[in-house]
């Protein structure tokens, strides 16, 4: 599975240490950037990553900024994009059940790295439900998502 990753300066030193963790453990990482804690944008990184898993590029994306909500935001805003903020264990296992999420995003200064580093784990190990309420759901954000983005 390859791994997008993105990250404003905020998020920059949290990203590594998921980089890190995600190549340990077998992962092919495509790193977006930032690549220091030089005062950068998060959109710019958010939707470098975000646009990645659109188009297919990678199979999943991470996200990160201070908070993790600017950068889910920014995330969010790419067609195909069903970006989670996550701060939980719950929250990650049941987001990919129920929504199956493709972008997961942090808050650097929200979490510290070892939840960050559960959160991950259990976020790309749990699958999709495939259960017919999630997938009428899901069907119906991309129905409204073409409507109204044409």
């Amino acid at each position: 599975m390859k791994v997008a990753l993105g990250s404003d300066h905020g998020g920059f030193k949290l990203k590594e240490v998921v980089k890190k963790h995600l190549i340990e453990k077998g992962y092919e990482v495509e790193d977006f950037g930032t690549y220091n804690e030089d005062s950068v944008d998060y959109p710019t990184f958010g939707l470098k990553a975000a646009v990645a898993v659109s188009k297919g590029q990678c199979d999943k994306g991470i996200v990160i900024c201070s908070t993790g909500i600017g950068i889910s935001i920014a995330a969010n805003k790419v067609r195909g994009v069903r970006a989670a903020l996550v701060s939980d264990l719950l929250s990650a296992k049941l987001t990919r059940e129920h929504n199956d999420t493709n972008v997961l995003a942090l808050g650097a200064f929200i979490v510290g790295e070892k939840l960050a580093l559960s959160i991950v784990d259990t976020w790309l190990s749990t699958p999709f439900s495939n259960e017919e309420r999630h997938l009428r759901r899901i069907n119906e954000i991309t129905k409204i998502e073409e409507e109204y983005l044409k």
